[in-house]
């Protein structure tokens, strides 16, 4: 993803505790006039993961509503660019304007107070108002559900990570990667390498490679390209996905793969638009999505999946719909620090702050 979508989650937490807190109660958004969205991207919208997902959410939506949703691709992650691309579409009309990532934060803020009539969504995003949501899923855990798969999948014990940044988001997923993996195979490890990057297939590769020679015989994958897919297939292992199905990539070593599908939570929500109930005040952290209410979810399972563990990973999606929690204690962290208490689990705010990776990870959070 590009630079400005690069703040560290540690930044991040700062923001959630102070820009997301400028949100006050309000009555619910009224739109002005019919329904009229525009998406905004930051990327091609044929990039393999992130904005593709986007692009594709854009598509089933449109599909819904009978609509046609004007994109624009490749806005720059800076202030100017974006309120220039989203200006050009709220004086053609559009009321309803959905944003790229994380570094359209600051401009949809400015934007929300310039245009309190125009509804403003922001995946990934960092700021709220009384007409601005900002929204990301719960991804560790369908992380834990394709753990699940490759603790199942994995004959050596040892499986391993391609992660990109060694922030909340990215760390959450390793550990629940981890958690879901000891829930069908308890003494299994998980060997992880960082990139520092989310979008490089050279690191990607290199990370991968590292890992296959390390012993593992499943990766799976916090970054954007399919590069780890296709190295797996290319030493005849197993792999699971990041952003969409990436067994189009590699459809042989490709098992399971978490996905963003945002037309699912985006609906009921251009819904609640439309009948005047939707109320982004009374959320002043914006929308941190659970995986039964949209915005994630996964695709799974390859043929390789023995039936019993696609049956156990479905009852687990299951039970999280009523509460279940990844990362319900007790959990130790690499040095055997309790991090969560037995029978406890974590705030939101540590879990965007989880700066730690658990006992039974091997490897830092050092990017090469």
């Amino acid at each position: 993803m590009k630079i400005l979508r690069l703040a560290t989650i540690a930044a991040m937490v700062s923001v959630v505790a102070l820009t997301f807190g400028q949100a006050a109660k309000a009555e619910p958004f009224k739109l002005n006039g019919e329904p009229k969205p525009a998406w905004l991207y930051f990327d091609v919208k044929s990039d393999g993961g992130w904005t593709q997902a986007a692009h594709e959410s854009r598509l089933r939506i449109e599909k819904h509503f009978g609509w046609n949703i004007p994109f624009v691709e490749k806005i720059p992650e800076e202030v100017s660019a974006t309120k220039a691309a989203a200006e050009k579409y709220i004086s053609r009309g559009h009321n309803i304007i959905i944003g790229g990532g994380f570094g359209h934060s600051d401009a949809f803020l400015e934007l929300s107070a310039k245009y309190p009539d125009v509804a403003f969504v922001l995946p990934a995003g960092a700021t709220n108002s009384s007409n601005l949501q900002s929204i990301y899923g719960r991804s560790y855990e369908p992380h834990y559900l394709c753990g699940m798969a490759a603790g199942a999948l994995s004959k050596t014990n040892k499986i391993g990570y391609v992660a990109a940044n060694p922030y909340g988001i990215v760390n959450w997923a390793v550990n629940a990667y981890l958690i879901g993996a000891q829930k069908t195979n308890p003494g299994i490890t998980l060997h992880v390498v960082y990139t520092g990057a989310w979008n490089d297939p050279i690191k990607e590769r290199a990370a991968a490679q590292a890992l296959v020679e390390q012993g593992v015989d499943v990766i799976g994958q916090h970054v954007d390209t399919p590069t780890p897919q296709i190295v797996a297939q290319e030493n005849g292992l197993y792999a699971t996905g990041h952003h969409r199905d990436m067994s189009e990539f590699a459809p042989k070593a490709t098992q399971c793969s978490q996905v963003w599908v945002w037309d699912r939570y985006l609906i009921p929500k251009i819904q609640a638009m439309i009948d005047g109930v939707w109320d982004p005040g009374s959320q002043p952290y914006g929308d941190f999505i659970h995986i039964h209410d949209g915005g994630n979810d996964i695709v799974c399972c390859g043929d390789a999946v023995p039936t019993a563990t696609v049956s156990m990973i479905n009852a687990e999606k299951d039970a999280m719909a009523n509460g279940k929690h990844v990362f319900e204690g007790p959990l130790y962290d690499q040095e055997g620090t309790l991090r969560v208490k037995d029978g406890e689990v974590p705030s939101d705010g540590d879990l965007w702050g989880m700066d730690w990776l658990l006992q039974g990870i091997v490897g830092t959070t050092k990017t090469l």
